[in-house]
């Protein structure tokens, strides 16, 4: 059975580049980049190379990127240290509905350390308002984390518009480019962000790597503390194969990413027209502004786990929902801030593309997506509708 591999936003499969670049590191260049001797050495120039290829895929000074072991730390890292750091300045931040569980829950921990925190709501396209942020800062506000793509419903975000209201302020201003980075233009500079966060198995790296850029100036407290390590901000010996993968992806990511866009636009729009010829399924996230390979539905009176099985049956991997939240077996709460209901937020289903998919496999995805749609619709007990499709169609964007 040919596998079609449609969760990118999940994780992309490694380069062969990049486990070409990681591999000396595993074997004869394996020293500890802090020693002084020879393979130590070769380690050490190994990750300043790596650092100054991911600064150039965000137009970032290298000196400003920090690594660390995942997009998740990367977040708690942003939101704990420069909440810790200006706590004495105030203790409200600002972060959105649309954010990952890692930027959430850090949010969730500054609340108990006597923080508060807003939490924006979204449109129904997922999308972050520019106005809604602005009734929402505060003289106390030290803090806003928006994302800059979502990663379920792929809708991209005002960010260039965002920060710089919190410019303006004086606050300082972190977004999670996690889904992002590799898969759109990223500017730091031109975005106006502080802080930015980025993860290597996004972009056709390894898993364990990846990195925090922080503005040059910006103070922040270290989530890890031991050694001296990424200049005494983040503890640890350095994981040089992956950080050296890192760097590779990150180099072959801007090289390639005008035509990977090119590549996955008509692709993925073939596919979102392909797919809502299917009754009862409705696209989520922004038409328009949203991941050049990302198409993500909900689908009426079906439920997504079952949705995922019968696709992997036929080779067809996909996901329902975020990738942490896919298994909990309860809705998407990105869904649901985007006012819809929790019966039809259950019928999420992501297709995220990368540069190996086909038009044959989009084709083939989309009249296997019919077929599957339509039995499971046929032996739900809910086919006679939980409110009928207008409830769904309500929650739908006209625009």
């Amino acid at each position: 059975m040919q596998v079609r591999y449609f969760d990118h936003a999940g994780t992309t499969p490694l380069d062969p580049a990049v486990l070409e670049a990681m591999m000396p590191y595993l074997r004869e260049s394996f020293g500890n980049p802090m020693s002084i001797y020879e393979l130590g050495g070769r380690a050490s120039a190994a990750v300043q190379e790596a650092r100054a290829d991911v600064a150039a895929l965000i137009n970032a000074r290298p000196s400003g990127v920090i690594f660390t072991a995942s997009g998740a730390e990367s977040n708690n890292f942003a939101l704990r240290g420069i909440a810790l750091a200006r706590q004495n300045e105030g203790k409200h931040i600002i972060v959105s509905k649309a954010e990952h569980h890692s930027v959430l829950n850090s949010a969730r921990f500054l609340e108990k350390q006597g923080f508060i925190v807003t939490y924006l709501p979204i449109d129904g396209y997922g999308m972050v308002e520019p106005e809604t942020l602005g009734k929402a800062i505060t003289k106390e506000t030290v803090l806003i984390s928006i994302i800059l793509a979502s990663p379920e419903v792929g809708t991209i975000q005002p960010i260039r518009e965002l920060a710089k209201m919190a410019k303006e302020k004086g606050i300082i201003f972190h977004t999670d480019a996690v889904a992002a980075a590799g898969q759109i233009p990223i500017d730091v500079k031109e975005l106006g962000v502080d802080l930015l966060s980025l993860s290597a198995h996004q972009f056709y790296g390894p898993k364990g790597a990846a990195a925090l850029y922080v503005r040059e100036g910006l103070r922040i407290v270290p989530l890890i503390y031991g050694g001296i390590q990424e200049g005494g901000r983040r503890a640890g010996t350095e994981n040089v194969p992956a950080i050296a993968g890192m760097g590779k992806a990150a180099a072959i990511a801007r090289e390639r990413l005008s035509h990977r866009i090119e590549y996955l636009r008509p692709l993925r729009d073939r596919l979102i027209e392909g797919v809502k010829k299917t009754d009862n399924v409705y696209l989520t996230g922004h038409p328009a502004e949203r991941l050049p390979g990302h198409a993500s539905f909900t689908v009426e009176f079906v439920e997504g786990e079952a949705m995922l099985l019968m696709m992997a049956a036929k080779g067809i991997y996909a996901a329902s929902g975020s990738a942490c939240s896919s298994k909990a077996l309860k809705s998407s709460p990105v869904l649901l801030s985007m006012g819809i209901p929790s019966s039809v937020a259950q019928g999420s289903i992501v297709f995220s593309l990368g540069h190996e998919n086909s038009t044959d496999d989009v084709e083939y995805a989309i009249t296997e997506f019919s077929v599957i749609a339509k039995k499971l619709r046929e032996i739900s007990p809910y086919r006679g509708g939980w409110g009928g499709v207008e409830e769904a169609e309500k929650c739908i964007p006209k625009k």
